[in-house]
């Protein structure tokens, strides 16, 4: 997985101002926040299916904000890049995600460092940095900004007809180290309106989840 989780704090109107109707942006202590996840997906599978060589291993980037329906709180992409054409085509029609194609790499550098890359196809929106976990594995205390970025157990999803969903996900609470990094380029979000050109407000990593997400419903 190698992921890393990259946050922002974002004035709470300039979120609203981006969600469907349904959708109320959470906040911690008043703030919204924007998030950049670089990870490389392992062994995606279809429920009760094996996974598949070539088609289940693929370098993912998402950008994300937090959000509630009815008290519940959960994600929203704002976009999510990959380099797995199949995976993209899948996620669009049975998760209503908005998943681009990209020309991705993710290399593990021999000092335990990950020099990640996006380029999106259609856009050339971009991604390119170096980040590095350092410090002991810990879980994120209870109450901090940290849980409450991290540990999210749903997300929300629109079709293209404006019908609301959303999708149930389990994971055990992230193994969370701190994280040296240096990003070069970052411009994924600024089609939606996020100058996240300048350093992260907090960072984690984690080396490795198991993510099950259930297939999405209307809400």
């Amino acid at each position: 997985m190698d992921l890393a989780f990259f946050h922002w704090p974002v004035r709470k109107a300039q979120i609203q101002a981006t969600l469907p109707d349904g959708l109320e942006v959470d906040t911690y202590d008043g703030d919204a926040w924007i998030s950049v996840v670089p990870f490389r997906m392992e062994g995606v599978m279809m429920r009760g299916l094996p996974s598949i060589p070539g088609v289940s291993n693929f370098p993912e980037l998402n950008l994300r904000t937090y959000v509630k329906r009815d008290d519940k709180p959960g994600v929203w992409f704002y976009s999510l890049d990959a380099d797995q054409s199949l995976a993209v085509w899948a996620a669009r029609k049975f998760f209503h995600l908005p998943y681009f194609k990209a020309n991705m790499s993710s290399v593990a550098n021999a000092d335990g460092s990950i020099h990640y890359r996006s380029s999106r196809e259609c856009s050339g929106a971009s991604f390119d940095g170096v980040y590095q976990p350092v410090g002991e594995t810990c879980k994120a205390e209870r109450g901090s900004l940290e849980e409450w970025l991290c540990e999210r157990y749903c997300l929300y999803a629109c079709s293209k007809s404006g019908k609301l969903y959303r999708g149930e996900v389990h994971h055990r609470q992230w193994p969370l180290q701190k994280v040296q990094y240096q990003i070069d380029k970052n411009g994924i979000g600024e089609a939606f309106g996020f100058d996240l050109s300048g350093a992260p407000y907090c960072a984690q990593f984690a080396k490795k989840l198991e993510v099950a997400v259930w297939g999405v419903e209307l809400c």
